[in-house]
Protein backbone atom coordinates (compact mmCIF):
# COMPACT_ATOMS: atom_id res chain seq x y z
CA UNK A 1 0.00 0.00 0.00
CA UNK A 2 1.20 3.46 -0.94
CA UNK A 3 -0.15 6.68 0.54
CA UNK A 4 -0.12 9.92 -1.47
CA UNK A 5 -0.37 12.97 0.79
CA UNK A 6 -1.23 16.31 -0.84
CA UNK A 7 -1.01 19.45 1.32
CA UNK A 8 -3.40 22.10 0.07
CA UNK A 9 -3.97 25.77 0.79
CA UNK A 10 -6.19 27.70 -1.61
CA UNK A 11 -5.21 25.39 -4.44
CA UNK A 12 -8.63 24.80 -6.01
CA UNK A 13 -7.37 25.75 -9.46
CA UNK A 14 -4.55 23.19 -9.29
CA UNK A 15 -6.25 20.19 -7.70
CA UNK A 16 -8.17 18.77 -10.70
CA UNK A 17 -5.08 18.19 -12.85
CA UNK A 18 -3.27 16.59 -9.93
CA UNK A 19 -6.13 14.31 -8.87
CA UNK A 20 -7.03 13.30 -12.42
CA UNK A 21 -3.44 12.17 -12.97
CA UNK A 22 -3.69 10.01 -9.84
CA UNK A 23 -6.92 8.49 -11.14
CA UNK A 24 -4.96 7.40 -14.22
CA UNK A 25 -2.30 5.46 -12.29
CA UNK A 26 -1.52 1.92 -13.42
CA UNK A 27 -0.67 0.97 -9.81
CA UNK A 28 -3.95 0.75 -7.96
CA UNK A 29 -2.90 -0.18 -4.40
CA UNK A 30 -2.79 3.34 -3.03
CA UNK A 31 -4.77 5.90 -1.09
CA UNK A 32 -4.92 9.64 -1.60
CA UNK A 33 -5.13 12.06 1.31
CA UNK A 34 -5.56 15.79 0.81
CA UNK A 35 -4.83 17.83 3.94
CA UNK A 36 -6.48 21.21 3.58
CA UNK A 37 -4.95 24.09 5.53
CA UNK A 38 -8.18 26.03 6.14
CA UNK A 39 -8.49 27.15 2.52
CA UNK A 40 -10.65 30.17 1.77
CA UNK A 41 -11.29 29.25 -1.89
CA UNK A 42 -13.36 26.42 -3.42
CA UNK A 43 -10.89 23.67 -2.53
CA UNK A 44 -13.34 21.64 -0.45
CA UNK A 45 -16.00 21.85 -3.16
CA UNK A 46 -13.48 20.60 -5.72
CA UNK A 47 -12.44 17.76 -3.44
CA UNK A 48 -16.06 16.70 -3.00
CA UNK A 49 -16.00 15.68 -6.69
CA UNK A 50 -13.36 13.05 -5.89
CA UNK A 51 -14.96 10.53 -3.53
CA UNK A 52 -11.87 8.32 -3.57
CA UNK A 53 -9.88 11.09 -1.87
CA UNK A 54 -9.75 11.22 1.91
CA UNK A 55 -9.95 14.91 2.82
CA UNK A 56 -8.60 16.10 6.16
CA UNK A 57 -9.90 19.65 6.64
CA UNK A 58 -7.89 21.56 9.24
CA UNK A 59 -9.38 24.51 11.12
CA UNK A 60 -6.27 26.67 10.75
CA UNK A 61 -3.27 26.98 8.48
CA UNK A 62 -0.60 24.75 10.02
CA UNK A 63 1.90 25.38 7.23
CA UNK A 64 3.39 22.91 4.81
CA UNK A 65 4.97 20.91 7.63
CA UNK A 66 1.80 20.77 9.71
CA UNK A 67 -0.35 19.61 6.81
CA UNK A 68 2.18 16.99 5.70
CA UNK A 69 2.65 15.67 9.23
CA UNK A 70 -1.11 15.39 9.68
CA UNK A 71 -1.15 13.33 6.51
CA UNK A 72 1.77 11.15 7.62
CA UNK A 73 -0.01 10.33 10.88
CA UNK A 74 -3.28 9.46 9.15
CA UNK A 75 -1.76 7.50 6.25
CA UNK A 76 -1.90 3.72 6.17
CA UNK A 77 0.75 2.97 3.57
CA UNK A 78 4.20 1.53 4.12
CA UNK A 79 5.42 4.04 1.54
CA UNK A 80 4.29 7.61 2.21
CA UNK A 81 4.57 10.13 -0.59
CA UNK A 82 4.31 13.91 -0.48
CA UNK A 83 2.96 15.51 -3.64
CA UNK A 84 2.36 19.19 -4.31
CA UNK A 85 -1.14 20.17 -5.39
CA UNK A 86 0.29 22.01 -8.44
CA UNK A 87 1.61 18.86 -10.11
CA UNK A 88 0.52 16.09 -12.45
CA UNK A 89 2.18 12.69 -12.53
CA UNK A 90 2.90 10.17 -15.28
CA UNK A 91 0.57 7.13 -15.35
CA UNK A 92 3.28 4.73 -14.09
CA UNK A 93 4.63 7.09 -11.42
CA UNK A 94 3.41 5.07 -8.45
CA UNK A 95 4.39 1.77 -10.07
CA UNK A 96 7.94 3.04 -10.50
CA UNK A 97 8.13 4.23 -6.90
CA UNK A 98 6.80 0.95 -5.55
CA UNK A 99 9.29 -1.06 -7.60
CA UNK A 100 12.19 1.14 -6.52
CA UNK A 101 11.52 0.68 -2.82
CA UNK A 102 11.04 -3.07 -3.29
CA UNK A 103 14.40 -3.42 -5.05
CA UNK A 104 16.41 -1.24 -2.66
CA UNK A 105 15.96 -1.93 1.05
CA UNK A 106 18.78 0.50 1.88
CA UNK A 107 16.76 3.37 0.41
CA UNK A 108 14.62 5.43 2.76
CA UNK A 109 13.57 8.15 0.33
CA UNK A 110 13.12 8.37 -3.43
CA UNK A 111 13.36 11.46 -5.62
CA UNK A 112 11.26 11.65 -8.77
CA UNK A 113 12.25 13.16 -12.10
CA UNK A 114 10.49 16.53 -11.93
CA UNK A 115 9.88 18.44 -15.16
CA UNK A 116 8.13 21.77 -15.65
CA UNK A 117 4.38 21.48 -16.09
CA UNK A 118 4.23 23.76 -19.11
CA UNK A 119 7.66 22.92 -20.58
CA UNK A 120 7.87 19.19 -20.29
CA UNK A 121 11.29 18.98 -21.86
CA UNK A 122 12.82 21.10 -19.06
CA UNK A 123 13.90 20.05 -15.58
CA UNK A 124 12.76 21.32 -12.25
CA UNK A 125 14.95 18.79 -10.45
CA UNK A 126 16.63 15.43 -10.86
CA UNK A 127 17.04 15.08 -7.12
CA UNK A 128 18.33 17.85 -4.88
CA UNK A 129 21.89 18.34 -3.70
CA UNK A 130 24.01 20.35 -1.29
CA UNK A 131 27.29 22.07 -1.90
CA UNK A 132 29.95 22.14 0.85
CA UNK A 133 28.92 25.70 1.76
CA UNK A 134 25.62 24.26 3.00
CA UNK A 135 23.52 25.67 0.17
CA UNK A 136 20.77 23.50 -1.33
CA UNK A 137 20.14 23.27 -5.07
CA UNK A 138 17.85 21.56 -7.59
CA UNK A 139 19.98 19.25 -9.74
CA UNK A 140 19.50 20.06 -13.42
CA UNK A 141 17.09 22.95 -12.89
CA UNK A 142 16.21 24.78 -16.16
CA UNK A 143 18.22 22.27 -18.23
CA UNK A 144 16.60 20.64 -21.25
CA UNK A 145 15.96 16.94 -20.73
CA UNK A 146 18.38 15.33 -23.18
CA UNK A 147 18.90 12.08 -21.30
CA UNK A 148 21.64 13.40 -19.02
CA UNK A 149 19.74 12.29 -15.91
CA UNK A 150 18.16 9.10 -17.22
CA UNK A 151 20.08 6.80 -14.85
CA UNK A 152 19.18 6.00 -11.23
CA UNK A 153 21.70 7.26 -8.69
CA UNK A 154 22.06 8.03 -5.02
CA UNK A 155 21.56 11.76 -4.39
CA UNK A 156 21.29 13.89 -1.27
CA UNK A 157 17.60 14.75 -1.16
CA UNK A 158 14.18 14.44 -2.72
CA UNK A 159 12.34 17.69 -3.45
CA UNK A 160 9.36 18.03 -1.11
CA UNK A 161 7.12 18.65 -4.11
CA UNK A 162 7.25 14.90 -4.86
CA UNK A 163 9.17 13.00 -2.21
CA UNK A 164 8.56 9.36 -1.28
CA UNK A 165 9.50 8.00 2.14
CA UNK A 166 9.69 4.58 3.74
CA UNK A 167 7.42 4.50 6.78
CA UNK A 168 10.01 2.68 8.88
CA UNK A 169 12.56 5.43 8.17
CA UNK A 170 10.15 8.13 9.31
CA UNK A 171 9.48 6.15 12.48
CA UNK A 172 13.21 6.18 13.16
CA UNK A 173 14.21 9.76 12.29
CA UNK A 174 10.94 11.61 12.81
CA UNK A 175 8.56 13.52 10.55
CA UNK A 176 9.01 17.01 9.14
CA UNK A 177 10.12 19.58 11.70
CA UNK A 178 7.11 21.75 12.55
CA UNK A 179 9.42 24.57 13.65
CA UNK A 180 10.18 25.05 9.94
CA UNK A 181 6.51 25.62 8.95
CA UNK A 182 7.44 26.09 5.28
CA UNK A 183 10.69 25.86 3.23
CA UNK A 184 13.80 23.67 3.67
CA UNK A 185 11.78 21.08 5.59
CA UNK A 186 12.63 18.52 2.89
CA UNK A 187 16.36 19.29 3.09
CA UNK A 188 16.26 19.00 6.87
CA UNK A 189 14.55 15.62 6.68
CA UNK A 190 17.07 14.45 4.06
CA UNK A 191 19.94 15.50 6.31
CA UNK A 192 18.49 13.46 9.17
CA UNK A 193 17.97 10.47 6.88
CA UNK A 194 21.49 10.65 5.45
CA UNK A 195 23.11 11.04 8.86
CA UNK A 196 21.14 8.05 10.16
CA UNK A 197 22.50 5.89 7.31
CA UNK A 198 19.51 5.83 4.95
CA UNK A 199 20.06 6.48 1.26
CA UNK A 200 18.13 8.66 -1.17
CA UNK A 201 17.69 7.28 -4.69
CA UNK A 202 16.81 9.34 -7.73
CA UNK A 203 14.45 7.36 -9.99
CA UNK A 204 14.24 8.89 -13.50
CA UNK A 205 11.33 6.64 -14.50
CA UNK A 206 9.08 8.21 -11.85
CA UNK A 207 8.03 11.40 -13.64
CA UNK A 208 6.25 14.42 -12.18
CA UNK A 209 5.28 17.68 -13.90
CA UNK A 210 5.38 20.73 -11.62
CA UNK A 211 4.05 24.28 -11.92
CA UNK A 212 7.20 25.69 -10.39
CA UNK A 213 6.45 28.38 -7.76
CA UNK A 214 2.71 28.26 -8.43
CA UNK A 215 1.99 27.55 -4.77
CA UNK A 216 4.73 29.56 -3.07
CA UNK A 217 7.15 32.48 -3.31
CA UNK A 218 7.11 36.16 -2.47
CA UNK A 219 8.20 37.77 0.77
CA UNK A 220 6.87 34.86 2.84
CA UNK A 221 9.27 32.53 1.05
CA UNK A 222 12.13 35.03 1.47
CA UNK A 223 11.62 35.06 5.26
CA UNK A 224 11.35 31.30 5.68
CA UNK A 225 14.16 30.53 3.23
CA UNK A 226 16.58 32.73 5.19
CA UNK A 227 15.49 31.46 8.60
CA UNK A 228 15.24 27.79 7.74
CA UNK A 229 18.52 27.74 5.85
CA UNK A 230 20.18 28.60 9.18
CA UNK A 231 17.98 26.14 11.07
CA UNK A 232 19.11 23.38 8.72
CA UNK A 233 22.79 24.20 9.19
CA UNK A 234 22.49 24.50 12.96
CA UNK A 235 20.75 21.14 13.31
CA UNK A 236 22.53 18.99 10.80
CA UNK A 237 25.87 20.16 9.39
CA UNK A 238 28.34 17.73 11.00
CA UNK A 239 31.32 18.95 13.01
CA UNK A 240 33.90 17.18 10.85
CA UNK A 241 32.53 18.71 7.66
CA UNK A 242 32.33 22.07 9.43
CA UNK A 243 36.04 21.86 10.22
CA UNK A 244 36.77 21.22 6.54
CA UNK A 245 34.36 23.75 5.02
CA UNK A 246 33.61 26.39 7.64
CA UNK A 247 35.07 29.20 5.52
CA UNK A 248 32.77 28.26 2.63
CA UNK A 249 29.72 28.04 4.90
CA UNK A 250 30.42 31.42 6.53
CA UNK A 251 31.17 33.06 3.17
CA UNK A 252 27.86 31.84 1.70
CA UNK A 253 25.89 33.24 4.61
CA UNK A 254 27.73 36.55 4.44
CA UNK A 255 27.00 36.83 0.71
CA UNK A 256 23.30 36.34 1.35
CA UNK A 257 23.38 38.91 4.15
CA UNK A 258 25.35 41.40 2.02
CA UNK A 259 22.94 41.05 -0.90
CA UNK A 260 19.94 41.61 1.37
CA UNK A 261 21.53 44.67 2.98
CA UNK A 262 22.32 46.17 -0.43
CA UNK A 263 18.66 45.79 -1.44
CA UNK A 264 17.15 46.61 1.94
CA UNK A 265 14.57 48.95 0.42
CA UNK A 266 12.88 45.99 -1.27
CA UNK A 267 10.25 43.97 0.58
CA UNK A 268 11.92 40.63 -0.23
CA UNK A 269 15.30 41.83 1.06
CA UNK A 270 13.76 43.07 4.31
CA UNK A 271 11.98 39.73 4.72
CA UNK A 272 15.31 37.96 4.19
CA UNK A 273 16.93 40.06 6.92
CA UNK A 274 14.08 39.33 9.33
CA UNK A 275 14.42 35.63 8.54
CA UNK A 276 18.18 35.70 9.10
CA UNK A 277 17.71 37.28 12.53
CA UNK A 278 14.95 34.83 13.39
CA UNK A 279 17.27 31.98 12.44
CA UNK A 280 19.88 33.11 14.95
CA UNK A 281 17.23 33.53 17.63
CA UNK A 282 16.30 29.89 17.03
CA UNK A 283 19.85 28.65 17.67
CA UNK A 284 19.17 27.34 21.24
CA UNK A 285 16.25 25.19 20.09
CA UNK A 286 18.15 23.90 17.06
CA UNK A 287 21.20 23.11 19.20
CA UNK A 288 19.13 20.81 21.41
CA UNK A 289 17.80 19.03 18.34
CA UNK A 290 21.32 18.83 16.91
CA UNK A 291 22.58 16.89 19.91
CA UNK A 292 20.04 14.13 19.34
CA UNK A 293 20.63 13.97 15.58
CA UNK A 294 24.43 13.88 15.73
CA UNK A 295 24.43 11.30 18.54
CA UNK A 296 22.81 8.76 16.19
CA UNK A 297 24.93 9.53 13.14
CA UNK A 298 26.02 6.57 10.99
CA UNK A 299 27.04 8.19 7.68
CA UNK A 300 30.71 8.82 7.05
CA UNK A 301 32.11 12.19 6.07
CA UNK A 302 33.50 10.60 2.91
CA UNK A 303 30.04 9.48 1.77
CA UNK A 304 28.49 12.88 2.45
CA UNK A 305 31.38 14.63 0.67
CA UNK A 306 30.76 12.52 -2.45
CA UNK A 307 27.11 13.61 -2.54
CA UNK A 308 28.24 17.25 -2.18
CA UNK A 309 30.74 17.05 -5.06
CA UNK A 310 29.97 17.23 -8.80
CA UNK A 311 28.12 15.50 -10.40
CA UNK A 312 26.30 15.35 -7.02
CA UNK A 313 25.42 11.68 -7.32
CA UNK A 314 26.78 8.23 -6.61
CA UNK A 315 25.91 5.81 -9.44
CA UNK A 316 24.39 2.43 -8.58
Amino acid sequence: MLSVIIPNWNGAQHLPACLESLRAQTWREFETLVVDNASQDDSLAVLARYPEVRTLALKRNTGFTGACNTGFRAARGEIQILLNNDTAVAPDWLAQLAATFARHPEVGLVASKMLLFDRRDTFHTAGDYLTPDGMAHNRGVWQRDEGQFDHPAYVFSACGGSSAYRRSMLAEIGLLDDDFFFSFEDVDLAWRAQLAGWKCLYQPRAVVYHKLKASGGGTVASFYDARNRLYTLFKNYPADLWQAHRREVIAAQLRLLRDALRSWRGAAARATLRGWLAGWRGWPVMRRKRQRIQAHRKASAAYLERLMTPPYEIPL
